[in-house]
């Protein structure tokens, strides 16, 4: 008697094929990263889900686990760690930009920092089970992940850098350089915080800076 094989993964290609889905932000994103398969891509359109975040509301709190990673549509996220009473910014991200807490995320263990809203948000969410069966199940998507892995250690490294070997003027000059479409959505204290100053630095750099450019202004 002839052995049928049975694929457990067709019902759900056939399905997927002949169901029509919007195509999500965090398609067009990865796709922007590098190609993936249509399959690859019906899975994400299929498992992507939208999050709104209204400003000030937290995303992620320390001692819970990150489960998902998010695309930030619209909007401006921070994370922070805190200090007794004091809160110290390690990163602050506006649109299409990726946002998790990695080390919680990756380990599915406790996160040691908080995400919060600083703006009302439109998120696109992925969960960690979804991306591991990406991960799994298409080549491609470890390509993906790869390339975003780099990236942000790449950034990662600029940012530590900058924080041992900048002095103050010049942080600021970065994170104007470099953030430019942040800087007048972002409070002075969390971008002092981020930079690693207290806000009365940071207070007399923009001062001295912006009378430097009005002098310069004023000669031309």
């Amino acid at each position: 008697m002839p052995i049928t094989t049975v694929n457990p993964t067709h019902g759900v290609e056939e399905w997927l094929s002949k169901t029509i889905i919007p195509e999500s932000p965090f398609t067009l994103f990865v796709k922007n990263v590098h190609p993936v398969s249509t399959e690859a891509q019906a899975f994400i359109n299929q498992k992507a889900y939208p999050c709104q975040l209204n400003k000030g509301e937290m995303l992620v709190s320390a001692g819970a686990v990150c489960k998902n990673v998010y695309l930030i549509r619209k909007g401006i996220l921070r994370s922070y760690i805190k200090e007794e009473k004091k809160e110290i910014t390690t990163w602050i991200l506006g649109e299409q930009e990726l946002a998790t807490c990695i080390t919680s995320f990756g380990l599915q263990q406790p996160a040691r920092e908080n995400i919060q809203a600083l703006e009302d948000c439109e998120l696109s969410t992925l969960s960690f089970d979804d991306l591991q069966y990406l991960y799994d199940n298409f080549p491609e998507a470890n390509i993906v992940g790869r390339k975003i892995l780099e990236r942000n250690y790449r950034e990662a490294e600029e940012r530590a850098f900058i924080a041992r070997l900048m002095e103050a003027t010049s942080k600021y000059k970065h994170f104007i350089a470099t953030k430019s479409d942040l800087l007048n959505r972002v409070p002075l204290k969390f971008i002092a915080s981020y930079l690693g100053m207290t806000l009365e630095t940071l207070s007399r750099i923009r001062s001295k800076l912006s009378r430097s450019i009005n002098g310069i202004n004023e000669l031309n």
